[in-house]
């Protein structure tokens, strides 16, 4: 049987972001392991606080080479010379935004739950789909991505899939055979030293 691959990291940012601290708490993350891209995933719309946090940002990852997208906020991708933008709401915009953004730039969709909206996104030309959430959170209606969606997605789509959402290393251990990528944020951000409490999320992968 050929060994399953070891799914890659992706690193989301948190919410809210100090620019004091936060840029060498990232890079103290991505020195300590290999990322294979950043999501900045700010709340709220100040465009200047954006453009601020996301040029700090992009010097720190871009130095390790990590690509850096961002969340929603396309026009953000030319003007901040940043890698992609990742969608919220599933399929809609993919088709549009890849001719807009052309082929080089990554281009990711988070579909929630549905299968449908997958097939959808990859069909119209997206880099890679999202599924989440994997674990269990107070947010959202309660409902979870199933181990059973990525696997069926990993037998039949080529498409990379991503897992998100409340991650535990029992959900790490489980979907490590069925997922291309894993997700990480606010798992490890609300500890105090963000690179242990990777190592210990990720400890399953070996």
């Amino acid at each position: 049987m050929a060994e399953v691959e070891r799914p890659q990291l992706y690193l989301v940012t948190p919410p809210e972001i100090d620019l004091e601290i936060f840029p060498d708490r990232l890079a103290a993350v991505l020195d300590s392991t290999e990322v294979a891209c950043l999501r900045l995933a700010l709340a709220g719309k100040d465009e200047d606080r954006i453009a601020r946090t996301g040029d700090a940002l992009r010097e720190v990852a871009h130095a390790r080479d990590v690509a850096l997208v961002i969340e929603n906020h396309v026009l953000m991708v030319e003007r901040l010379g940043l890698d992609g933008v990742h969608l919220t709401d599933g399929a809609r915009l993919v088709r549009k935004l890849r001719k807009d953004l052309g082929p080089d730039a990554i281009l990711g969709a988070f579909c929630g739950r549905t299968r449908h909206e997958g097939i959808n996104a990859a069909e119209a030309g997206a880099d890679y789909v999202a599924f989440g959430p994997v674990g269990t959170t107070a947010l959202g209606d309660g409902s979870l991505a199933e181990a059973e969606l990525f696997g069926w997605w990993s037998e039949m789509i080529e498409v990379p899939v991503v897992a998100e959402g409340a991650l535990t290393p029992e959900k790490v251990a489980e979907l490590a055979p069925l997922t291309d990528f894993f997700a990480v944020g606010e798992e490890i951000w609300r500890e105090e030293d963000a690179a242990a409490a990777l190592r210990r999320l990720l400890a399953p992968l070996g």
